[in-house]
């Protein structure tokens, strides 16, 4: 089944898509990506990933078409940047 895996630094986004076997859970799809290598700095122990925005465990199966997306920690705080007027 085809899938794809996400994933941006600072300065690059990655879309990888691939083929991966049924049934394959997202961390079977992220390490089959190759992306771990693209990106040494990834740690799935503490990063977060998901599918299509929604937080997902790393044991969650794949449906066909299922974006995988590994997701940076957040290194600003909200509260402490102002607003822009829109």
């Amino acid at each position: 089944m085809q899938v794809s895996v996400a994933y941006a630094d600072k300065f690059k986004q990655t879309w990888l898509t691939l083929d991966v076997p049924d049934g394959s859970s997202i961390q079977e799809a992220i390490e089959h990506s190759g992306i771990l290598r693209q990106y040494p700095d990834i740690d799935l122990d503490t990063q977060r990933v998901g599918i299509f925005g929604r937080l997902s465990k790393l044991e969650a199966k794949l449906k066909p078409g299922d974006r995988v997306e590994i997701y940076r920690p957040i290194t600003a705080d909200p509260e402490t940047i102002p607003r822009r007027d829109q």
